[in-house]
């Protein structure tokens, strides 16, 4: 992988990793994460498709301006990133709040240069209506469940501003035997996201709620979720069903289904994903 500067016409430049060779896909890590963290998958992928592992703002090596840190601002600049690579469509792959990010960028920017999707572990709504009863907060992933969580989330991601602070404020999103090794390389990719920056994408990130845009795509989906994830595999079902002809895959407890699946076993992933881009069958 090659690493390079996408400099966009709002003048910020993004970093991102790049390899491969024919139809594109574009990478989006989560919330704090960075390409670096896609690496091992990126280089599998390199073998099917031309890739692209974005350091969104702020995040990993990209610019870190003091504006812009709301997710309808990562859809811009992920469509500036598609002017910029003079693309005409590309495939998608998510994370967590990667996914977000490409439902906003369908939402303002419409459907036509995107050909397939990869969704990874992302709640349609991550904070739920007051009337919604406990099924249907598992239906839809919510992860907090009153505005003083989010505040307490935020506060968290404040105080953790050194490496040890950030792997207990993470490990709960990985499986308990996950190597602190690991998770420590994790964390430190994290802190590359200023913490006051994290919080404000925090705030805006929690109070989404996307299920409008994911009822409205019709394009080849493969939805990818983990049975010990911090979003109900139920949400990521419902995701799938509301998508005509949308592949799921759940990764069992045993076999590294956490919230970072990708990371845990990734092998099992590169597999999934590389099946999926082979076989469907959505050519511009």
């Amino acid at each position: 992988m090659e690493r390079i500067s996408i400099e966009l016409a709002s003048g910020l430049t993004l970093s991102a990793l790049t390899g491969g060779s024919g139809q594109p896909l574009i990478m989006i890590p989560g919330w704090s994460q960075t390409a670096n963290e896609w690496q091992e998958n990126a280089e599998a992928l390199t073998k099917h498709r031309r890739v692209i592992a974005l350091d969104m703002r702020g995040h990993g090596e990209s610019d870190k301006p003091k504006n812009g840190y709301r997710v309808a601002r990562l859809a811009k600049d992920l469509s500036e990133v598609l002017d910029k690579l003079d693309l005409s469509y590309a495939d998608l792959l998510g994370h967590s709040m990667g996914c977000a990010v490409i439902w906003a960028s369908l939402d303002l920017f419409g459907f036509n240069r995107i050909n397939r999707l990869v969704l990874v572990d992302q709640a349609p709504c991550m904070f739920p209506k007051a009337e919604w009863n406990d099924e249907q907060r598992s239906r839809y992933g919510c992860f907090y469940q009153t505005a003083d969580d989010v505040d307490e989330f935020a506060k968290n991601v404040l105080a953790a501003s050194d490496t040890d602070g950030t792997v207990e404020l993470l490990k709960g999103l990985f499986s308990p035997g996950f190597s602190p090794k690991s998770l420590r390389t994790v964390a430190e990719e994290n802190l590359k996201l200023p913490r006051s920056l994290a919080a404000q994408l925090l705030r805006d990130t929690a109070f989404g709620d996307w299920r409008d845009v994911i009822e409205r795509i019709k394009l080849p989906t493969l939805v990818i979720g983990g049975e010990n994830s911090i979003f109900t595999s139920a949400s990521q079902r419902w995701v799938a069903s509301v998508i005509p002809g949308a592949e799921v895959e759940i990764f069992p407890i045993s076999k590294g289904g956490s919230h970072f699946m990708f990371i845990e076993n990734p092998s099992r992933f590169n597999s999934c994903v590389a099946l999926f881009l082979k076989s469907t069958k959505n050519e511009i």
